[in-house]
């Protein structure tokens, strides 16, 4: 009999709980199974990839590298640069002017070259001279300055041009076209009745309407003589609208002769230049200038 009331008193007591666990609307808690650690094996997974998949960089790939990078530089600053310029918002002909004024200046620079490399060899040739050559070559190229600058006399083929104006319709500004027709012609030597016609020289008019050349009157008739290639020199004082055209077409007279043989006498005397200075040649700059 005792035996068999145990199991059912505890049958009993598990009853209650069970009744008292409705009761109070909750539910038999059990303990949850915790899954076995698998973070250090994650971990490792991780670093095996990072490692099977970074990069070793090799020296190939390096310069490729800084290739790249100053390619990209170069184009971003090229971009920027036409940018700036504005040439792509530019029209057709406008692109064409630009072209043309580049083409231009690439031709006045190639002639520079071309002097330059001339001027060059001539030092060159004279740097192996004696003595006595080169007192020569020096001596010449003092003469050539000195008819340029018109401290000495010339002579040579030219021109000599007469404008006879009774009526002083001939004003100032017709003679000086006349001496820049003369020098855009090639003309190297000019005088003006006893002027001599050198960069600084001018013409003027005094109060009386008299032509002035360097503040000298010029006597009429107006005695022009001018060395170079004659016929160059005739022909452009003969071009349509030129000098010959206007003068007649005031009323004066004026007589172009090609010579052989033309003199220019009259010397100008220099004058130091108030601002401008010369500049020493990089051979001969001291270091420290």
């Amino acid at each position: 009999m005792s035996m068999s009331n145990e199991p059912t008193q505890q049958s009993g007591g598990e009853s209650e709980g069970q009744d008292e666990s409705q009761a109070r609307g909750t539910e038999p808690t059990t303990e949850p199974t915790r899954a076995p650690t698998t973070e250090p094996t994650r971990a490792r997974s991780w670093g095996d990839l990072w490692r099977a998949a970074r990069l070793r960089p090799s020296r190939s790939g390096v310069v490729v590298g800084v290739l790249a990078v100053l390619l990209g530089i170069a184009i971003s600053a090229q971009v920027g640069q036409t940018r700036q310029s504005g040439l792509e918002s530019l029209r057709q002909g406008e692109l064409v002017a630009v072209l043309d004024s580049v083409n231009q200046r690439s031709a006045r620079l190639d002639e520079e070259i071309t002097r330059l490399t001339a001027e060059r060899d001539r030092l060159e040739r004279e740097q192996g001279l004696d003595p006595t050559q080169a007192r020569a070559a020096a001596t010449e190229r003092a003469d050539a300055l000195g008819i340029l600058a018109g401290t000495v006399a010339a002579r040579g083929p030219g021109v000599r041009i007469t404008i006879t104006d009774p009526g002083r319709t001939v004003g100032s500004a017709t003679l000086l076209n006349a001496i820049q027709e003369l020098r855009d012609a090639g003309a190297e030597a000019i005088q003006v009745g006893g002027v001599r016609v050198v960069a600084s020289s001018y013409v003027a008019e005094d109060p009386s309407g008299a032509v002035l050349v360097d503040g000298k009157p010029l006597p009429n008739p107006y005695a022009i003589l001018a060395i170079g290639d004659a016929q160059t020199l005739a022909s452009a004082m003969n071009i349509p609208g030129g000098v010959v055209e206007t003068v007649r077409g005031v009323g004066a007279t004026i007589a172009v002769s090609q010579q052989d043989g033309v003199r220019i006498t009259a010397l100008h005397t220099p004058v130091a230049p108030r601002y401008a200075r010369p500049e020493a040649s990089p051979e001969t700059a001291s270091p420290g200038s």
